[in-house]
């Protein structure tokens, strides 16, 4: 875990324009720096990138963030190593825990390094080889493929030999072949080659760097598809196939097919449907969501239509509920019973292949209703109470807020309640926030209507956090959602010894209940270039004026909770700090 403080520094250090223009060449305009969109094809630049919010936001596409999320974005890297690669350009070392874990990383990155090389090595024997190995090529010729895509996936043929390695690598009893996965040592310790007389296809990391490979028998044999063992380079809970050659296809597109074999991918490159990816023989688990998230807005599972393909795909939508994020969507196609992806583009086309992914694949939220619906007499009462049994734990789950509700508002008009009801139905406790307070309302009280006041002062304090010392909620404040958050930044702005950066303040929400929030919240704000200038004087005392509000608004509901607990309960009912907080408001109120 990294330290927040060391990811606050690590902020202050980096300029997010020299960050930006390593990758993507920047050109001054006025107080911001304007580009074409990385992340989206166009022909005019919306790509800005302030030097004072160190944020960067296109207005095209809607990629918005700090220097560490544009690093995220554009190499596909996940937090941590984000941060590491930022803290490396400008020598700043990561801290770790202790000194041992510092070693121990640094031996097992060493250790990393060189089962990679011994991996890449092999990748170019089994490339090598395919061009010896006739009865290979025909067979890829035979699926449709040329030597051109061949080469762009580095596909390659291991030679029907048991000790076929044993050409590149003389130390055949190097026992970091075993543990790369490339030869297997049985009991009596002989070993041999894992992979013998099958198309070789590279798994890569999204470094480029071989980390596994598949394997397809030729001809009759099992299994037909092998694939390298777990290693200490290969989890395949969180590989893809693909992902790295399909990255600036994914780029350009904003979207991502997930599909089920290292054929349909290469099949689909081959007729320029170049953004798929496949997973390698194991179910889609939320890390890959969590991947693919990272480097499109929208994911396409592509499953056959058959009992097993529904089965894949409800577990893929499963896995993927609680990496659910506002802005991103999920989409489920399901292919004729006599298709796989390779079979239907290479019998239909591709235009027709991606002609059913926009007219036919099904919206998360509705495959999700459609498929509970099918399971119960939704026309009976116990139907309709079965129905809200089995959403209760997977819509639990789901953390975008703006989805939630719907998702939750679709199923309350097939039961036939509000929406509120349901959530009752479903017994859904109330979320609990983080921060040095807890932010909530009573159980009872009811929610104060301030969002659109308090959204509007949440958009403030992100582009402006050195406004936070004009936020003063009281401690006795009855807070919730907005409000919560709101008071939560406000916290943190102050903490600082200087006024962060909106980057700063941003990040330090990273992975808390509120970054779902904040994200919406600051998503709405970027769409006006006005935001990305020096805030005026007038925008400031509009901030101010806009918690004085707030602030009335939170002593008002105060003021309403406790009488209206005196007149249920009694004055007695009221704790010490209760009455006393009605005192000082009743007077201050003039009653």
């Amino acid at each position: 875990m990294i330290p927040q403080d060391f990811v606050d520094q690590l902020l202050s250090r980096v300029d997010i324009v020299d960050v930006v223009d390593r990758y993507v060449p920047l050109k001054k305009a006025g107080q911001n720096y304007l580009a074409c969109c990385p992340f989206h094809k166009e022909k005019s630049p919306s790509f800005t990138v302030s030097p004072t919010k160190q944020f960067y936001h296109c207005f095209g596409c809607g990629a918005h963030g700090s220097a560490i999320g544009f690093v995220m974005e554009y190499q596909g890297l996940g937090f941590v190593d984000a941060v590491r690669l930022l803290a490396e350009g400008i020598g700043l070392p990561v801290p770790e825990v202790r000194s041992a874990n510092l070693q121990a990383s640094r031996q097992a990155r060493e250790r990393q390094t060189s089962l990679e090389d011994l991996m890449e090595q092999a990748a170019r024997h089994y490339k090598q080889m395919l061009k010896q190995a006739p009865e290979a090529v025909a067979y890829l010729k035979g699926r449709g493929l040329t030597g051109e895509v061949a080469a762009r996936f580095g596909l390659g043929y291991a030679p029907d030999d048991w000790q076929g390695l044993q050409t590149i690598f003389p130390n055949y009893l190097d026992d970091r072949l075993v543990e790369a996965g490339l030869v297997i040592e049985n009991e009596e310790k002989r070993r041999y080659d894992r992979f013998r007389g099958r198309v070789m296809f590279p798994i890569r990391n999204q470094r480029g760097a071989v980390i596994a490979f598949g394997g397809r028998v030729l001809g009759k044999g099992e299994p037909k598809y092998l694939n390298s063992p777990e290693t200490p380079l290969f989890e395949k809970g969180r590989e893809l196939y693909g992902l790295y050659e399909a990255r600036q296809a994914i780029r350009e597109r904003n979207r991502v097919l997930v599909v089920e074999g290292y054929m349909d991918v290469v099949a689909l490159a081959q007729y320029g449907v170049g953004y798929a990816v496949a997973t390698l023989g194991t179910a889609t688990t939320g890390e890959h969501v969590r991947k693919l998230m990272r480097h499109a807005d929208a994911i396409y599972f592509c499953f056959d239509g058959d009992a097993a393909g529904r089965k894949a795909a409800w577990r893929a939508l499963e896995n993927s509920l609680p990496q659910l994020a506002d802005g991103k969507a999920l989409y489920f196609l399901f292919l004729p019973s006599e298709h796989d992806p390779d079979s239907f583009v290479r019998a239909l086309g591709p235009e027709a292949f991606e002609r059913s992914l926009d007219d036919e694949a099904l919206p998360l939220s509705s495959y999700f209703v459609r498929e509970l619906v099918s399971r119960v007499d939704i026309e009976a009462a116990e139907g309709k109470a079965d129905l809200v049994r089995m959403a209760a734990p997977l819509l639990a789950q789901v953390q975008a807020p703006a989805l939630g509700f719907m998702l939750r508002k679709r199923l309350a008009e097939i039961v036939g309640v509000e929406v509120d009801e349901l959530d009752q139905m479903m017994g859904a406790p109330r979320p609990q926030r983080s921060g040095r307070r807890s932010y909530r309302l009573p159980e009872h009280s009811e929610r104060l209507a301030v969002t659109p006041i308090a959204k509007r002062q949440l958009r403030w304090l992100l582009m402006n956090p050195q406004w936070a010392v004009d936020v003063n909620l009281p401690e006795s404040a009855p807070l919730t959602d907005d409000m919560a958050c709101l008071a939560t930044l406000a916290e943190k702005a102050r903490e600082s010894e200087t006024p962060p950066t909106p980057a700063q303040l941003v990040e330090s929400l990273r992975g808390t209940p509120y970054e779902g929030l904040v994200a919406t919240v600051l998503q709405n704000a970027m769409q006006d270039p006005e935001e990305f200038n020096s805030p005026t004087d007038e925008a400031r005392q509009q901030f101010s004026e806009g918690n004085r509000k707030l602030l009335d608004l939170l002593r008002t509901a105060q003021l309403e909770e406790l009488k209206r607990k005196e007149r249920h309960e009694g004055l007695s009912a009221l704790t010490p700090e209760e009455r006393r907080l009605l005192l000082a408001l009743l007077s201050r109120d003039g009653g």
